[in-house]
């Protein structure tokens, strides 16, 4: 017969411990919620992801809290439409050359003269056969 343990309430304020997790776990997770999201019909890059900001200045947060009232928004809402704003949506990427270009561009171009090519040289015969 297996005893079980009894459970702690979690109350407002507590800090879950943090439970030593083995990667194949991890990946198990990871697969039952893939499962679970085609189980559910959600497609999964709606799945929202979230952040947690530590060590914000008082002031940071206090301009923020304005600027949210201001707009009639939370700051949790002001914050995410100041990312959006700011980090707008995803380019798609550009070469190193392409962006060279577009970083010299505005200086204008510069015309070379190239010099006159020769013929090439015969190679060299590195083999035992020569005399």
């Amino acid at each position: 017969m297996h005893t079980v343990a009894p459970v702690k309430p979690i109350l407002p304020g507590d800090r879950p411990e943090r439970v030593p997790v083995s990667r194949s776990e991890r990946q198990g997770a990871l697969i039952a919620m893939q499962s679970l999201h085609i189980l559910i019909r959600i497609p999964w890059e709606s799945i929202m992801a979230s952040i947690t900001i530590r060590n914000l200045e008082d002031d940071l947060k206090r301009r923020l809290r304005v600027r949210a009232a201001e707009h009639g928004r939370s700051m949790e809402e002001e914050a995410r439409e100041i990312l959006r704003k700011v980090v707008g949506e995803a380019a798609p990427p550009r070469d190193l050359a392409a962006s060279i270009r577009a970083r010299v561009a505005p200086l204008g171009g510069v015309d070379l003269d190239l010099p006159a090519r020769e013929p090439m040289r015969e190679p060299p015969h590195l083999g035992r056969g020569r005399g």
